[in-house]
């Protein structure tokens, strides 16, 4: 179990660098053939739409923060639950807010490999923002940053 718990951290920190890089090639090799997207507004999208909008999702300008915080990693046989929250400030129209949303992403693990077969984002109440010493990540202006440094 625990190279199964330091392989899907491994595959979390990637999913967020892929997705703050805009990488849909190394994307699409973590997700599993029969992926599906449920959006924080409830939509549901499938794997190929999710992935034509992974290569716009994250701009720089729009999203200058952006951290992961709050990871949770629970394994059951060849599936895996994997949990964290985003803060981030966004700009919109020359105005910044502050905001955070919670994500859950099932993986199964087939042919040795973990995959993700399903990601889910909650929006979550600034009562229930965990606190910054949980921060794993954190991207400014889409750069990477050594933890304690912002």
């Amino acid at each position: 179990m625990t190279n199964a718990l330091a392989k899907l951290r491994s595959i979390n920190a990637q999913f967020i660098s892929n997705f703050v890089h805009n990488d849909v090639v190394a994307h699409d090799a973590l997700l599993h053939s029969r992926f599906a997207y449920i959006s924080g507004s409830g939509a549901r999208v499938d794997r190929a739409t999710y992935l034509k909008n992974w290569a716009t999702g994250f701009d720089p300008a729009v999203l200058p923060y952006w951290d992961t915080r709050d990871e949770h990693i629970s394994v059951f046989g060849d599936f895996a639950l994997v949990s964290a929250m985003n803060k981030y400030v966004e700009r919109v129209d020359g105005i910044e807010r502050t905001e955070m949303a919670a994500y859950t992403d099932t993986y199964f693990r087939e042919g040795g490999h973990w995959r993700c077969i399903q990601a889910q984002i909650t929006p979550v109440a600034p009562a229930s923002w965990p606190s910054d010493d949980t921060i794993i990540s954190i991207y400014v202006g889409g750069k990477l940053q050594p933890i304690g440094s912002v």
